[in-house]
C-alpha cells in the first residue's frame, strides 16, 4: 500500500502554492497529485517522497490533512492498457472510488493510483492475476 496525503483547501488564490511551498521548503518531493474541487473547497491528493513527514509538517502549518492507503498499479502505456486492468477489476467486483495516473520512470508503463473500497483484497487479487503493482518505497523513490 502507498500512503496518500489529502489536504482540504479553500478555493482561494495562493492556497495550493502555500501547500507546495511548505513541502518544498521541507525537502519533500511531490511524486503525483490530483485536485478535485467544488465552488468552496478542493481536495488536493498527493503522493510524496516522505508521507509521514509531509503529514506532520502540513498539520503543523495549519492545513486540514488526512492520510489514505491507495494502490499504485503499473499499467501498460499503450492504447487499451488501462481498459484491460479496469475490466479485470470489474469482473472481480473491485469498486474504484477514484483514480489518477502519471507516467513513471519506466517509459513503457504508466502508474495509476487507485483508491478502492477494500485495498487488501485488491492487492491480493492483483497478485493472483499477475497485475504489477509497486511497493510504497518504490513509489516514494520515483
Amino acid at each position: 500500500m502507498v500512503k496518500q496525503i489529502s489536504v482540504f483547501l479553500e478555493n482561494k488564490a495562493g492556497r495550493l502554492a502555500s501547500v507546495t511551498r511548505t513541502l518544498g521548503d521541507a525537502g519533500i518531493n511531490i511524486r503525483a497529485l490530483s485536485i478535485a474541487d467544488t465552488s468552496d473547497f478542493g481536495i488536493l491528493r498527493l503522493i510524496v517522497s516522505d508521507p509521514d513527514r509531509a503529514y506532520a509538517i502540513l498539520k503543523e502549518a495549519g492545513f486540514a490533512v488526512s492520510e489514505t492507503e491507495v494502490i499504485a498499479v503499473s499499467v501498460p502505456d499503450t492504447p487499451g492498457g488501462l481498459a484491460a486492468i479496469l475490466e479485470v477489476m470489474a469482473e472481480a467486483g473491485i469498486n474504484i472510488e477514484y483514480l489518477y495516473a502519471f507516467i513513471g520512470t519506466r517509459a513503457e508503463n504508466a502508474l495509476v493510483i487507485f483508491k478502492v473500497e477494500d485495498p487488501q483484497r485488491a492487492v491480493k487479487f492483483f497478485g493472483e492475476r499477475g497485475i504489477s503493482f509497486l511497493r510504497a518505497e518504490e513509489v516514494y523513490a520515483l
